[in-house]
């Protein structure tokens, strides 16, 4: 059964405040796997929620007073009905295939080398120069997800600065995550929210609009070159299934340029610190890196995921560091559901919480330390034997879980690979708590400041 924690301990106040993920892993620590946060919200760490709240067949639907209407007036995959999910991801999972992401990888590496020149210059720039890879790493997300989704960079490697516009997706972030908890908790404030945050609001039609441009722009020109419309297009050309609309190319533009973006830097951003935390971890994978390949385009969408220790430090950031550090809410039917063996009655928000499951010593030993060797294939560590690695769905779980999975993988491996085959990092004093942040809906990072020595090699 699970524990009731009075309404007065309901979690608006740590949303607002950006705290919510470590209230919840206290809650679950001291109660157990299923907590009642609220007096109609259930948040589970368990992977059996997963499959009972997201898998194939599960009755629950996406909680419309969570996540609101569409910003542009029309549902794209993350906010569509079932029906209408399975249509569009049947059409768009040509362009995140494997065979179509190994088509660009020509697309990634020219960005990526980009990225190494910037971080040369910037870590030379001065003696003692400090590179914040936060930034860095946000340029190059940015800017190759702007070329897949928009036929056209943004240019931020190039300038070394973020544009008007990326600034506003921050902030669109932010008044999303406020409004979900407004309105969820207290609608009446929520309807007042956009006269009392109008920059936010601000940013958050800014945003809209700019990517409907760019995606109008992109769908008139015709090009051989491969992006995500151009599999698409060719789709409507030959007439195959039913098509998206315009307006539901739109909508899924404005979330492919949040989704496929910051979440992916953010990860590494994560990675970056915690290998700098963790010398010998860190010693570890740059002798696996380095002693893998002996020239940058050795390192290939092909070749990376071969390296055991490389997937293992990922994978072990995406535990310690989600991306996305809360849930994803649901509404159970009118007539209830069965979760975790429990009848839940109808019309009740439940979610897995991922910070708190994925930091839970129910669930893995030494759940605040980050420990690679915890995935590899070949551990026999008896210390991990019980670890249970089913709970970890930093992408979610079942049919509507991130169709980008495989995008998120070959860029992290790619760019991870390249920055510590160029150079040695040196975390600076000023990040040692990098990890001491807010979250609202994602984590409102820091600079992370490293030292960077280029790698001469003769």
């Amino acid at each position: 059964m699970f524990t009731f924690i009075h309404s007065a301990a309901s979690p608006a106040p740590g949303r607002v405040r950006g705290i919510e993920p470590y209230h919840l892993q206290w809650l679950h620590d001291t109660y157990g796997d299923v907590v009642r946060i609220s007096p109609n919200e259930l948040s589970y760490t368990t992977a059996k929620a997963w499959k009972d709240i997201h898998g194939h067949g599960a009755p629950v639907v996406k909680d419309p007073d969570h996540y609101g209407p569409p910003s542009t007036g029309t549902k794209g995959l993350f906010l569509a009905d079932d029906g209408d999910h399975g249509r569009q991801r049947r059409i768009f999972s040509h362009a995140f295939s494997d065979r179509a992401l190994k088509d660009q990888e020509d697309l990634f590496r020219g960005y990526i080398e980009l990225l190494t020149v910037r971080l040369r210059e910037a870590g030379t720039s001065a003696p003692d120069a400090k590179v914040n890879m936060v930034d860095m790493y946000n340029f190059t997300t940015f800017d190759i997800m702007a070329d897949l989704t928009f036929g056209e960079s943004l240019k931020l490697l190039e300038g070394s600065a973020y544009n008007a516009w990326v600034g506003g997706i921050f902030a669109a972030v932010k008044f999303f995550g406020l409004s979900t908890t407004l309105r969820f908790y207290f609608p009446k404030i929520n309807a007042a929210l956009p006269y009392v945050l109008p920059v936010l609001k601000k940013k958050q039609r800014e945003h809209m609009q700019y990517a409907l441009d760019r995606v109008d722009r992109r769908l008139a020109i015709q090009t051989d070159r491969p992006d995500i419309w151009s599999y698409v297009l060719k789709e409507k050309e030959e007439g195959a299934g039913a098509r998206l609309t315009v307006p539901e190319m739109h909508a899924n533009a404005t979330t492919f340029m949040i989704a496929g973006t910051e979440t992916t830097a953010t990860l590494l951003s994560g990675v970056t610190y915690h290998l700098l935390r963790n010398a010998d971890k860190m010693a570890r994978l740059v002798a696996e890196i380095r002693g893998a390949f002996t020239a940058p385009d050795e390192m290939t969408l092909q070749n990376l995921p071969q390296l055991p220790y490389l997937n293992a430090c990922l994978e072990e950031a995406l535990r310690i560091y989600p991306p996305v550090p809360g849930g994803l809410p649901r509404l159970t039917p009118s007539g209830g559901t069965i979760i975790e063996g429990e009848h839940v009655p109808g019309n009740v928000t439940v979610f897995v919480t991922n910070w708190a499951a994925y930091h839970s010593s129910r669930h893995f030993t030494l759940p605040e330390e980050y420990i690679p060797e915890r995935w590899l294939p070949d551990n026999d560590d008896p210390r991990f034997a019980n670890d249970d690695k089913t709970i970890l769905q930093p992408f979610s779980y079942g049919p509507r879980n991130c169709i980008g999975k495989n995008l998120a993988w070959h860029e992290m491996r790619l760019i991870l690979s390249y920055v510590l085959w160029h150079f040695d990092l040196e975390l600076c004093e000023e990040s040692e708590d990098w990890t001491d942040q807010r979250v609202y809906a994602l984590w409102e990072k820091k600079p992370l400041m490293v030292r960077l020595k280029p790698v001469e090699r003769a």
